[in-house]
């Protein structure tokens, strides 16, 4: 197979994001595969998924060993997420058949991807919030405020069956949308917290998804088996370098790239896609601006904190 190269690379460029930034791969890797290799939209929605049925237990390992995994919340995502991505398989295949489908499977793939946009965006904008109302240590500055955090039981299944249904049918928001509606139903929750617990609950609720695309014969392994050997040495590589690397400005990266394959899906012209693309752009740097200006008061404010106790000794300085 000619592509074969090329469609690892593609797995090791999204595993890699997908380790720098916690980011869910189907955002990226489905649009990949239909527009850049041609593969049809179900077929390569189904192929995600089931590279990410092995991909995502690597990331949930390490939150699990580390303690970031709130099993409570796991367990009122579960009862609605898992029935719902497999029922989002067979709500794809009510759209129709043949041609008509796959062009409507890219709607929705665009719709998806677009709902990722305002999701990420949303996420980045919540993390400001909450570094500014509590600190970089997160809530109060203690570990342990997390645990104290209460389940919210209706909102929680309400998120597994909205999560449950758009991954079944575009294997885009397990890390994206879901991550998301947690922040806004659980705002207290440490960031890792937040990760982690998405990542936990995403393994059987991407599993039940992709044995649904199985069934109907959407889901090419060997796809899958291709996209697997550059994506998990591309997520491992990417956690590693994630702690060197600005994060922020690889999510921009990202919010432009899947704003740009969004209009592209959903038929948008070139014109529009690249005006999308470039207001993106510009948002990320007018607040990466406003980021630094709001950083130097506090940088100036640390320093004079420091050389108080030094001019405490100082003759004439009281």
């Amino acid at each position: 197979m000619d592509s074969t190269v090329p469609i690892v690379i593609a797995g090791a460029l999204v595993g890699f994001a997908v380790g720098l930034t916690g980011m869910g791969g189907g955002a990226l890797m489905t649009p990949i595969m239909v527009m850049v290799f041609g593969v049809n939209p179900t077929a390569a929605i189904g192929s995600d998924l089931a590279a990410s049925v092995f991909m995502k237990p690597f990331g949930a390992l390490v939150h699990q060993r580390a303690g970031t995994v709130r099993w409570d919340i796991v367990r009122w995502l579960l009862p609605t997420a898992v029935p719902a991505a497999f029922g989002g398989v067979f709500l794809l295949r009510a759209l129709g058949d043949g041609d008509d489908l796959q062009q409507r499977v890219k709607y929705v793939v665009g719709t998806a991807l677009m709902l990722a946009v305002v999701g990420m965006l949303a996420r980045m904008w919540l993390d400001r919030r909450r570094t500014t109302a509590d600190g970089p240590d997160g809530p109060d500055g203690e570990d342990g405020e997390d645990a104290r955090v209460p389940v919210r039981p209706v909102a929680t299944l309400l998120i597994g069956l909205v999560g449950g249904v758009i991954v079944g049918m575009t294997s885009v928001g397990s890390g994206s949308l879901i991550i998301v509606m947690l922040m806004l139903a659980h705002p207290r929750l440490k960031a890792n917290h937040l990760v982690g617990t998405d990542l936990v609950q995403a393994i059987p609720m991407v599993a039940a998804a992709a044995l649904g695309h199985l069934l109907v014969g959407d889901a090419d392994l060997g796809l899958a088996a291709t996209l697997l050997i550059g994506a998990v040495p591309g997520v491992l590589l990417g956690s590693l370098v994630s702690s060197r690397v600005a994060g922020s400005t690889v999510r921009w990266a990202l919010v432009v790239l899947l704003t740009g394959s969004g209009l592209a899906m959903l038929k948008a012209s070139s014109t529009v896609v690249l005006l999308g693309c470039l207001a993106m752009v510009l948002l990320g740097a007018l607040t990466a601006v406003r980021d630094r200006r709001s950083a130097r008061p506090e940088a100036a404010e640390t320093a004079e904190t420091a050389e108080a106790p030094e001019m405490a000794g100082v003759p004439g300085s009281r």
